[in-house]
């Protein structure tokens, strides 16, 4: 195994050990997330408007996404089968930008769903609508997409960031299809609510 890859996955588990590690839900969005480790904190979640550029981009590279503006108003954690499986992860966490605020460089190849005539993932899932993913041709990562229901933004996988400093999540949903040993999302303070 390469030392990247073992690296990442230390850190993987490092987060997934400190999040389930945590003894009590908080109060309020402004008190801390409390671990045994006691590291793990969620700030106030106010929405900043100053204007930021962010680079977002594949594991290789090859396609990135910028964006100019501020803290996207639109953050949200997914815990439907369709985000486990197209992350790897028990939860996928994403933002919308609008599209006027988004550059994007390289090559994606796309992957639309629900698709014509193909197998669907079992159970809801947030894209049920209809989503068309962008993932790099390369290395596979998917960096952004695009919801039919949502003109307006582009959606970006937060993890893309690769930015610790990047605003937490707002909203979470589908949490009746989160791994049970995964974080307790639904204690988790969402400004703009948790949704079925």
């Amino acid at each position: 195994m390469k030392t990247s890859h073992k690296l990442l996955l230390l850190a993987t588990t490092v987060v997934v050990v400190l999040i389930t590690m945590r003894s009590q839900a908080p109060k309020s969005a402004s008190e801390f997330i409390t671990t045994q480790a006691s590291i793990v904190s969620l700030p106030e979640q106010k929405m900043d408007t100053t204007i930021k550029t962010r680079k977002a981009s594949c594991a290789c590279g090859q396609l990135t996404v910028t964006t100019k503006g501020p803290d996207p108003e639109r953050r949200s954690l997914c815990t439907c089968h369709l985000c486990q499986k197209q992350t790897g992860s028990v939860f996928g966490v994403q933002a919308r930008f609008p599209r006027s605020e988004v550059t994007i460089t390289g090559k994606s190849t796309v992957w639309k769903y629900p698709g014509n005539g193909g197998k669907t993932v079992t159970g809801r899932t947030c894209a049920d609508g209809g989503t068309t993913f962008h993932f790099c041709p390369v290395c596979g990562s998917t960096v952004y997409y695009l919801v039919d229901a949502d003109k307006d933004r582009i959606g970006v996988k937060v993890g893309s960031f690769a930015d610790p400093a990047f605003p937490p999540p707002m909203i979470a949903g589908f949490e009746e299809y989160k791994f049970p040993w995964s974080m307790n999302v639904s204690a988790l303070p969402m400004p703009g609510g948790h949704h079925e």
